[in-house]
């Protein structure tokens, strides 16, 4: 990106400063009063999805130079290059290719010259055969019983994705298989997932790119300990998957040449629950509704690609949080679910947002001359009512929000699920239009209003509409790094803390209390006092 295309510098980012100042005294309720036809021109369908921006704090005016913006940054570009297969994560010279993993196979897409959608195949027959026999009855343990729990190992972008699918399409999950997650390295949930499951009954799925990441291995070690201790080597060959690119390290663990799946450097961590990293939640849906998300994603991919930036929704959705985040100085985004099946997408969205455009570094090694990713943070109403609303509508600080709503319940419970959505209007009616009237009866009560929102709006969260929602926010996330002028597939930012603890855990346990960092010497001292001793050589 040169200088005269770097968003700060730009025609289009000088004009949306104006506007925002020629709008700050404009709530929303005279926008809506300006212009009556404001829900048609500030609204968009795409693939199972519509959006509803008519509560932004934006007007026509504002909107245009917002696509200025789009169109000065070289955002089209971009989007060419992501789909070609160039390597766009520059830092470390990688295409990123996450749009491959739910492309049809039949329809080449290239990297170095390399058709890649062969190996994507591949891997997707494996999963199906994993998942079909599963679903069968066929898939069986070290002692021949079938298998009837899986266990997902992994962490970050191996863990959060797979955690969020699996309760948002909870109703689509086979009955007769549980499904597990252990991530944090602190051993608790591994040792509640042990409880509850049998060894010879158990698939336990190892997600882990390069088979090294400190807290994938460390419950991984544990968990063959006790494999071993419970059935030996066959267990550990029988009872585990595991999903890497490091075949000496699979080789050690004991892994199964047959078990083994594959993940390639042009996918990253966060966009990754398409590929084998998700295979645990192709086991507990099933092959078919796995494909329904892919094919919901892939759809969302072609809208990204082929539709006019003024009727795109990923690149609207950006440009929004652009404008909020730039111009409206909105410093945090909140992602607000009315339906508790999605109640781990805030999760879900904190990595795939702050972990890609989280940063304060161009693409080319210059500091960034803005503000770049919002916190995000979130929950489901109508929990978040009683919870965090409070902030929303009388804090002093500017924060924009997505309001997600199914039309349909997911349970047959029709008319709770209207009483949510009725909740959910009423919420973004209340953001929007305030209650001053009620401050003459005490300040107390005033609802200043004119707080921005939108409304993501679907029939049913059914496997294609999950699909095409996170293909949609992974878009809008890649846009946003575009005009910020980022590197949105990289995360060099969680290497040092990583480095340092691998350094401390001698020091934590006792083994080499020497040369403690100053800053933590006073904490590890009284850390190391608290500690129990060892017992038994233990």
């Amino acid at each position: 990106m040169s200088d005269v295309s770097y968003a700060p510098r730009t025609a289009a980012w000088r004009a949306l400063g104006e506007r925002a100042g020629a709008l700050s005294d404009m709530t929303i309720e005279a926008l809506f009063e300006a212009d009556p036809e404001r829900f048609g021109a500030f609204s968009l369908d795409g693939p199972g999805l519509l959006l509803d921006f008519s509560r932004q704090r934006l007007d026509r005016r504002a909107v245009s130079s917002l696509l200025d913006l789009a169109a000065e940054t070289g955002v089209a570009e971009r989007i060419g290059q992501m789909f070609g297969g160039e390597p766009i994560n520059n830092t470390e010279n990688r295409a990123a290719l996450h749009v491959a993993l739910r492309r049809p196979a039949n329809r080449p897409l290239t990297v170095a010259g390399k058709d890649v959608m062969p190996l994507v195949e591949t891997e997707r027959t494996r999963m199906r055969k994993l998942a079909d026999e599963l679903a069968a009855g066929t898939l069986c343990g070290y002692t021949g019983e079938r298998i009837t729990d899986v266990v997902n190992i992994g962490i970050g972008g191996s863990d959060l994705g797979i955690v969020m699918a699996a309760k948002a399409l909870g109703e689509y999950r086979n009955p007769e298989i549980g499904i597990h997650f252990v991530s944090n390295v602190d051993g608790v949930e591994l040792s509640h997932v042990l409880e509850r499951v049998a060894p010879e009954t158990t698939l336990f799925v190892i997600c882990s790119k390069s088979f090294t990441t400190l807290e994938t291995l460390t419950n991984a070690r544990e968990l063959r300990a006790w494999l071993l201790a419970r059935g030996g080597e066959p267990a550990v060959a029988a009872q585990c998957v595991a999903v890497s690119t490091n075949h000496e390290a699979m080789d050690a663990f004991g892994i199964a040449p047959e078990r083994r799946l594959a993940i390639w450097d042009w996918v990253g961590g966060r966009f990754s629950l398409w590929s084998a990293v998700g295979l645990a939640l192709a086991l507990a849906i099933g092959w078919r509704n796995f494909e329904a998300m892919l094919a919901g994603g892939q759809a969302m991919d072609e809208h990204f690609r082929d539709t006019p930036f003024e009727r795109n929704l990923p690149v609207m959705l950006a440009l929004i949080g652009i404008w909020n985040r730039n111009f409206l100085g909105a410093g945090s985004h909140a992602v607000l679910p009315y339906d508790d099946h999605l109640g781990r997408l805030p999760a879900f969205l904190q990595q795939l947002e702050m972990e890609s455009n989280g940063k304060s570094v161009r693409r080319n090694g210059e500091p960034v001359e803005c503000r770049t990713c919002p916190v995000v943070w979130g929950e489901p109403g109508s929990n978040a009512q009683h919870s965090f609303y409070q902030l929303l509508h009388q804090g002093t600080d500017p924060i924009s929000i997505d309001f997600l709503l199914p039309a349909s319940s997911g349970v047959g419970r029709q008319a709770q699920q209207d009483l949510a959505a009725a909740n959910c209007l009423a919420q973004t009616l209340a953001l929007a239009v305030g209650d001053r009237e009620a401050s003459r009866d005490s300040p107390h009560l005033e609802y200043p209003g004119s707080r921005p929102s939108s409304l993501l709006l679907f029939e049913r969260l059914d496997p294609a509409t999950l699909g095409s929602l996170i293909a949609l926010y992974e878009h809008k996330t890649f846009v946003q790094g575009v005009i910020w002028d980022v590197n949105s597939f990289d995360q060099w930012g969680v290497e040092l803390g990583k480095r340092l603890a691998s350094g401390l855990s001698e020091a934590v346990s006792g083994e080499n209390p020497r040369d403690n960092p100053l800053p933590i010497a006073g904490a590890l001292d009284r850390l190391r006092a608290a500690r129990p001793r060892r017992q038994n050589g233990e």
